[in-house]
């Protein structure tokens, strides 16, 4: 795990709001959750920019593109508490020895004394695909606001662990994602949540729409408002499915093959998940033909 500084850019509010399709009000609510609970989630459908918000409002909370105060890490199903708290090692003699986890190593160097007027940032990616009480363990109560600080006996370490207050934990979960397991109320009680919802009609994004200056583009994406107010209404499915924005932010150029590509090879593979079963028929052949449509 490496806290390089060596490229550090100024960062603020104003950038955050340059990158991220929130408005100001979205980022304000955002930090003072962060800041009150110590522990934030974003959850929402899959496009519209958890993963890349996260970072950025770690940026705008430091003031500064600062990579060495965050460690970004992805679960899934095989992430363990050994990796992550700590955990058995082979030494060159053969034998065993107990060595830190990745987050115990944050949370160490966070609570040095040097390093207690910086704030450290701690990015999980995917954060219900895995058993998240056995990943934490013990430090599932560390991490509560009102337990930063404590010190707790963690069997494997000489000296006792916490978790400082200095330390902030942004979580990502899918809300469309059936086969993932529901968060349980220990952790629901420790985080706050925040759902990121599409940003079609958000003037940054409809702004970078018309830099791409492509007719289908711009009729994909109308296309796509509508079935997205389709999924919202659906009885199986709901808001936590409506398709994001981030498949259609791309850099450079987009040709209209790259939007044509867009709905076959990103967009129908996903509504047929949606509408797996047989009896939906009906609503998948409407919303193909409304995205192939749009692209003709």
């Amino acid at each position: 795990m490496s806290f390089s500084k060596a490229s550090v850019s100024p960062y603020d509010k104003n950038k955050f709001l340059e990158d991220v399709f929130l408005d100001s009000k979205s980022l304000e609510t955002l930090t003072e959750l962060l800041k009150r609970k110590k522990n934030l989630i974003l959850q929402g459908p899959p496009g519209t920019g958890k993963t890349f918000a996260a970072k950025r409002l770690a940026y705008a909370m430091m003031g500064a593109k600062d990579d060495g105060c965050i460690l970004q890490v992805q679960f899934h199903q095989g992430s363990a508490y050994e990796d992550y708290i700590v955990g058995y090692r082979p030494s060159n003699d053969g034998a065993f020895h107990s060595e830190l986890g990745l987050f115990s190593k944050l949370f160490h160097r966070a609570g040095e004394p040097k390093h207690r007027l910086e704030n450290y940032y701690l990015i999980i990616d995917e954060i219900n695909r895995a058993n998240i009480s056995k990943v934490f363990g013990e430090m599932l109560m560390l991490i509560e606001a009102a337990h930063r600080n404590e010190r707790l006996e963690i069997p494997g370490i000489d000296e006792p662990l916490c978790v400082p207050d200095n330390v902030y934990i942004i979580g990502m979960m899918n809300t469309a994602d059936r086969g993932l397991a529901l968060v349980d109320y220990a952790l629901r009680r420790r985080f706050a949540f925040y759902t990121m919802k599409p940003a079609l009609d958000h003037p940054g994004f409809m702004k970078q729409i018309e830099k791409k200056n492509n007719a289908r583009l711009k009729s994909l994406v109308e296309a796509v408002k509508e079935l997205n107010e389709n999924i919202r209404n659906d009885p199986s499915l709901g808001e936590g499915f409506c398709l994001g924005h981030s498949y259609f932010v791309s850099d450079g150029n987009i040709s209209d093959n790259d939007v044509i590509s867009i709905v076959e090879y990103e967009l129908i593979p996903l509504l047929q998940e949606y509408w797996f079963d047989p009896s939906d028929a009906d609503k998948l052949d409407y919303a193909i033909a409304l995205l192939r449509e749009s692209v003709k």
